[in-house]
């Protein structure tokens, strides 16, 4: 049976399951279309581009992924997407100190963004995966999240009318295999990118948009010695590929990178997330303790806590696990700091059909 593309029923046409058929353009969106800027291009950014050459982004990939990301179905009980974790208006967050899965259960730590993830080499708070396409197959088997074994899901994919062209399209037949659809997924997510903010603009301009207040931030951010932010979220991406303990307890109920290792020098340490849209993602850190980017800075400023491994560039000595750094800024650099901030948030990834819900 062939894809429905564009309707102009405002019920959902549904398939002889009685799910609702995704919607697509006629001709597939060029999700292998991004032209990145040159301040954006060689050198660590070729060099943090985790890209597979086996997995390329292509029209057809994508255009899968976009579906299989939005699709109830991958759940057991169809009512949990990898959307429903990741909605666009949030830049693919959920505003949810922890993510509910489809038995209503809540996820123990909150949802990271999935924008500009083709830069970097490990995912998931604790790095569990390495890469995105060991990424895409966790949530799903994930017994709070998902709950669907690969065997269920390859048989459930198998009877939805829809997959048998798009599968063909993306891989030159048919067949539906969990490797393909992680392939798929991991096109999707790696095609979703951000760098049309006004910090983007400022950067092509030296910054000549920026208000007195923005550019102060600015100052704080990259220049300034009490804060180092950009020290841990680095690059114009505003992103770090290791993890790092950030002093947000002395004694951590969850380790982390060290929970999942076991090696001690670990313990306490989580991904560094990228800070791009980083007023869209509220609330903050792993545990989503933090409702306000306010109150995020106000922890930096005077609230990092003393830990064996707390990063060294948190703390008064330069060296790990030293006594923690107290920035003591003013009420109008906080301010500043946090309109600084704002400036990295871009308005057309929230709205880019490309990335959006084929299925509404």
């Amino acid at each position: 049976m062939g894809i429905l593309f564009v309707s102009c029923k405002k019920e959902p046409v549904v398939s002889s399951v009685g799910m609702p058929y995704p919607k697509l353009p006629a001709t597939p969106f060029s999700y292998d279309d991004f032209d990145a800027p040159s301040y954006l291009q060689g050198g660590v950014y070729d060099f943090f581009n985790s890209t597979p050459g086996s997995n390329p982004i292509t029209k057809e990939g994508a255009t899968l992924g976009r579906v299989l990301f939005y699709d109830k179905q991958l759940s057991k009980n169809n009512t949990v997407s990898c959307a429903s974790c990741h909605h666009q208006d949030k830049a693919f967050t959920d505003g949810l100190v922890g993510s509910i899965g489809l038995y209503g259960e809540a996820t123990s730590r909150n949802s990271m963004a999935i924008v500009n993830s083709f830069m970097g080499f490990r995912f998931f708070w604790d790095q569990r995966a390495v890469g995105l396409e060991e990424l895409a197959l966790m949530p799903i088997q994930h017994p709070v999240e998902m709950d669907m074994s690969l065997d269920e899901l390859e048989i459930k994919l198998t009877k939805l009318p829809y997959y048998s062209k798009l599968f063909d399209q993306a891989f030159g037949d048919p067949t539906i295999t969990r490797d393909r659809i992680a392939l798929a997924l991991a096109q999707f997510m790696r095609s979703i990118y951000s760098i049309s903010s006004k910090y983007d603009e400022g950067v092509e301009t030296n910054f000549a948009n920026y208000t007195a207040q923005e550019l102060q931030g600015k100052d704080l951010f990259f220049v300034d010695a009490r804060t180092n932010c950009n020290n841990c979220h680095q690059t114009h991406y505003f992103f770090d590929s290791t993890p790092h303990n950030n002093g947000l307890e002395s004694n951590y109920v969850d380790q982390g990178v060290g929970g999942l290792t076991g090696n001690s020098s670990n313990f306490g340490k989580f991904k560094t997330p990228t800070l791009r849209n980083i007023a869209h993602t509220a609330p903050y850190m792993h545990d989503g303790r933090f409702s306000s980017l306010e109150e995020v800075v106000e922890f930096y400023n005077s609230g990092i806590q003393p830990h064996v491994n707390l990063d060294d560039r948190l703390t008064t000595n330069g060296v790990i696990g030293g006594p923690p750094r107290q920035m003591n800024l003013t009420p109008q650099e906080k301010e500043a700091l946090v309109a600084f901030l704002k400036t990295l948030s871009d308005p057309s990834l929230f709205t880019n059909e490309r990335w959006s819900n084929p299925f509404e």
